[in-house]
């Protein structure tokens, strides 16, 4: 019998589970009329943009499938690239469907307090997060059973078919979503006064589908991508290491996941909102998690014979991540020191609130770099290899489906509280769905930590890979072909970042001028007695999402090619040194910076400072325009930047060690 029967009996579960999850959630009551349309409405939305990407993401992958049959063993490889992407695709469209459909049902239960709606909300998230891990250990155990070691390079086929995913993803529902926000607000908020989610407000059905294919699809095919590439760099780097474990360091890592999605299993029993106390039953899960597959990961290792060290390289992923986990709470959560110091700030004005804004965010970046750096260092002294590196981003990626079940609760209880805005349901209910919307924006602050410390780590593995395919033993820094890789390495992600930044603007843009139309050509619409032209807004940010996020693929695709074929492999090298920690900065500050600004702006609108329509909101209102664009769409992205790059280099390393130019 294949080893890999056990890692397919994993996923396996893990897909169990996410269809009991999903049964679950559908089997709850949805509530009036009313809420059924405003929620099928969010769901059309969504549904018609994830179709019309479809469309773009098929050129874009047929393109590429075409060029990789012409490598060595193309149709391999042809087919992991298509097996990666088609299981980031289904996971993210699952969750994402699922989510929709969970967002009326936790309104209806917030009708019988915060335990029965966060319960609904919390398994409704399940199914993004147990899905995706279901599919990536599946799909790399089935190609594993039918691949030797000697050819285990086709394995990178498929976590760049997951990176071309989560690329789409990232960008396009990053765009979406952030242009239909600073829509919503810049009109409704400061102009017209009006409360979050007010159903006279043109953009706010765009608004909350924006929440479903940002924060369930991207985030879900982002921390899906980041959990095939570690897994997939840890199988790269076991098949080039010299041990007389070979064999056993060839199937730890996939054991090693198995036991997170054990471990997350278990943690799901630990969820519970007792008492209401919604945020303490969160942390309780992701910490029960870490510690249960800690527990299963030592027995793992006793039970393969493996010296203790290869254990602690373990620990050195798994506890990192529930540090960032803290540090971003701390300097985006609800109330935080950071968070009050932004919105005291407000109070003199926009300006005064960007600039602390940015503070927070930049000085939010040393504690989660050292941490990284501590995980970089204990995982390869203790096992003396950098195989050790991959296997501390492996345990960190272990943990995808408890981390992506605590996001995508963040959408459901968002899209919940909308919905009970816009149905006119009693303050009773809103204020349920109050509470665990200001708990779902930090808990997605906190994750998208979690996924840029997760990409860091998984970045690093891909490095290690990528020398092991060129052949590079090391770089040379003072070789001047490398340091203009590292020149090109470092430049990227600001490049990147700036195209996502601009789509953002001009999309939102589009939507204030749109609003703003329909505010002064509906007759009674403010009056309440006219509906507003949803299908008109949530359009506009569907076609310019779309549109905008081409030249930033083509960014992360074509500039490894370029720099390989005409600088060299030791170029390479270098872009890719200097792209991975100044990608890693820079979304930590953006994320971080963003979420605090986000918080800033709630904490106001809780009655602090003149509370809701006074001078200080306003300009937290502005600075949440600001924030938001960095937290949901240019920070993120870039996770799936350096990922998309990292995987394109290994997959084309024999065409550029042949045939560079330099």
């Amino acid at each position: 019998m294949s080893i890999y029967i056990y890692t397919l009996a994993a996923g396996a579960l893990a897909l169990i589970f996410s269809l009991w999850a999903a049964l679950s959630t559908l089997g709850k009551p949805e509530g009036t009329k009313k809420m059924v349309e405003i929620s099928e409405a969010i769901r059309a939305g969504s549904k018609a943009y994830l179709n019309r990407q479809l469309k773009t993401i098929v050129v874009f992958g047929v393109i590429l499938a075409i060029i990789f049959f012409f490598l060595k063993n193309g149709g391999q490889l042809d087919i992991a690239f298509a097996v990666g992407a088609v299981a980031s695709y289904l996971t993210a469209y699952i969750g994402m469907n699922v989510a929709v459909r969970a967002n009326v049902r936790t309104t209806k239960a917030a009708e019988k307090g915060t335990e029965q709606a966060f319960r609904t909300a919390i398994i409704g998230g399940s199914v993004t997060g147990f899905a995706a891990v279901g599919f990536g250990l599946i799909g790399i155990s089935l190609l594993l059973m039918y691949l030797t070691i000697a050819n285990v390079a086709i394995l990178i086929g498929f976590g760049f078919g997951a990176s071309l995913i989560s690329l789409f993803a990232r960008v396009g529902g990053g765009i979406y979503t952030k242009a239909a926000d600073v829509g919503a607000d810049l009109v409704g908020k400061t102009e017209l006064n009006l409360s979050e989610d007010d159903p006279r407000n043109p953009a706010v059905i765009a608004d909350n589908v924006g929440d479903n294919v940002g924060d369930c699809a991207g985030m879900s095919a982002d921390v899906f991508e980041s959990y095939a590439v570690t897994l997939v760099a840890a199988l790269l780097i076991a098949s080039s290491v010299a041990s007389i474990y070979f064999a056993k360091l060839f199937f730890y890592p996939l054991l090693v996941a198995a036991g997170g999605i054990l471990g997350s299993l278990i943690a799901m029993l630990f969820m519970r909102a007792k008492h209401g106390n919604a945020i303490r039953a969160l942390y309780k899960g992701v910490l029960a998690a870490v510690v249960i597959s800690g527990v299963l990961d030592l027995a793992f290792t006793f039970a393969m014979g493996l010296p203790i060290g290869f254990y602690i390289a373990v620990l050195a992923g798994l506890v990192p991540a529930i540090l960032i986990f803290w540090i971003t709470d701390y300097f985006t959560g609800n109330e935080s020191k950071p968070v009050i110091k932004i919105a005291t700030a407000s109070k003199g004005g926009a300006g005064t609130n960007v600039i602390m804004g940015l503070a927070v965010g930049l000085r939010s970046t040393w504690l989660p770099v050292l941490v990284i750096i501590a995980a970089i260092f204990v995982s390869y002294a203790a096992t003396g290899s950098v195989y050790g590196i991959g296997i501390a981003a492996v345990g960190m990626l272990s943990l995808a489906s408890i981390i992506l079940t605590i996001d995508s609760f963040g959408p459901i209880t968002d899209n919940a509280g909308g919905i009970a805005e816009m149905a006119g349901l009693p303050s009773s209910v809103r204020k349920v769905t109050d509470k665990l919307d200001a708990i779902g924006n930090t808990t997605k602050a906190t994750t998208k930590g979690y996924a840029i410390g997760g990409a860091a780590l998984s970045a690093v593995a891909l490095f290690v890979a990528f020398a092991s395919a060129v052949g590079l033993p090391s770089i040379n820094v003072l070789d001047p072909i490398v340091t203009i890789g590292i020149f090109i390495g470092a430049l990227l992600p600001f490049i990147f970042s700036s195209f996502l930044m601009e789509a953002v603007g001009h999309a939102a843009n589009l939507m204030v001028e749109e609003v703003r139309r329909q505010v002064r050509t509906i007759k009674g619409l403010m009056q309440g007695k006219a509906k507003p032209d949803y299908a008109r807004a949530v359009d506009i940010a569907t076609v310019n999402a779309l549109k905008a996020l081409v030249v930033p693929e083509l960014i992360a695709i074509v500039t490894p090619i370029v720099v390989g074929l005409v600088l060299g492999k030791a170029a390479l090298g270098g872009l890719l040194v200097g792209m991975i920690p100044a990608s890693f900065v820079l979304a930590l500050f953006m994320a971080n910076a963003g979420g605090a600004m986000d918080n800033a702006k709630k904490y106001i609108e809780s009655g602090n400072f003149g509370g809701k329509g006074s001078d200080a909101h306003k300009a937290a209102v502005v600075g949440d325009t600001l924030g938001d664009p960095l937290k949901d769409t240019a920070g993120p992205s870039l996770n799936s930047m350096i990922k998309v790059v990292s995987t394109i280099s290994i997959l084309l390393a024999p065409i550029f060690v042949a045939y560079a130019i330099l």
